[in-house]
């Protein structure tokens, strides 16, 4: 009798919510105008201001992008008086950046 060497599901295999919210993850870093913003951000902290003149954008376009990055916890805030800083979340988020440009520089 052949042994069934295939599992039903591997044990690294991820389950269906932990799928689904690693694809809504990604989904954040298909778009370019997010990406420009985490490049604003890659070395230091930003105020909005600085990150639309830096792009080229309107503060309300930024603020709008920022609330995305945000709330996928790509970004974090830091209020200094009435102005609003933005930087990258932790080092995960360098640690994205970083490879996948890499992997598409090879």
């Amino acid at each position: 009798m052949k042994e069934n060497t295939v599992q039903k599901r591997p044990c690294c295999m991820p389950d269906e919510n932990e799928m689904f919210d690693l694809a809504e993850l990604f989904k954040v870093f298909g778009d370019s105008t997010r990406i420009r913003i985490l490049f604003a951000l890659f070395d230091s902290e930003r105020s909005v201001g600085e990150i639309a003149e830096l792009l080229n954008m309107t503060q309300s376009a930024v603020s709008h992008q920022l609330k995305i990055l945000r709330q996928s916890k790509l970004v974090e805030a830091r209020r200094d008086g009435k102005q609003i800083f933005y930087s990258l979340a932790d080092e995960h988020v360098h640690t994205i950046i970083r490879v996948g440009r890499e992997h598409i520089e090879e």
